[in-house]
């Protein structure tokens, strides 16, 4: 039996399939990990921020994970597509091309940054775009303990940061009110 496929349905089916690539490039699972602990790092930080600023700071942290996971993935794909775990990412596959991967990522954390940056505070923005391009220190080591030692340090720095950040977040909302950090 023969089966042929009509335009409409082709063209219908592939932007869900390219979202699905994109949304897969920024690691959700990793994201929801690196939001809850900025969430409780807002919480745990002394003083308070307005409830805004609070979702924007946690908004900002949200897409600098999701950009950091798809510089990760651009990074990493020839290693990904070796690896049992990794090898049916969308790089590896070659659903998306690398160049658009690395724009997308890129994107994302210049936008995360900048955005940080305007609506709380430089400092908190400094810390997001060190935590952010912080993989790249690894690219010395190649596949080595080196590099595993570095990823565990990226990985107590994202902690760290999430604490500062929402303690750099209320620092900056208080001084508004004339209490100075």
């Amino acid at each position: 039996m023969i089966t042929t496929t009509t335009p409409e349905l082709t063209s219908m089916n592939q932007p869900s399939e390219r979202l699905e690539d994109y949304i897969s490039l920024l690691k959700p699972r990793v994201m929801s990990l690196v939001v809850f602990t900025a969430v409780c790092g807002l919480l745990m930080a002394p003083g308070s921020l307005h409830p805004f600023l609070s979702v924007v700071a946690v908004l900002c942290i949200a897409i600098g994970a999701g950009a950091s996971g798809a510089l990760n993935m651009w990074y990493d794909r020839d290693i990904d597509s070796i690896m049992q775990r990794t090898k049916n990412r969308p790089l590896p596959q070659n659903r998306l091309n690398p160049d658009n991967a690395l724009a997308f990522g890129t994107i994302l954390s210049v936008l995360s940054i900048i955005t940080m940056g305007v609506a709380i505070n430089w400092v908190a923005a400094g810390w997001l775009a060190f935590t952010i391009f912080f993989m790249f220190l690894s690219i010395p080591y190649g596949l080595s303990v080196g590099r595993l030692r570095i990823s565990s340090l990226e990985g107590q720095l994202e902690r760290c940061h999430r604490w500062w950040d929402g303690l750099l977040s209320r620092g900056m909302y208080l001084s508004k009110h004339g209490f100075y950090f």
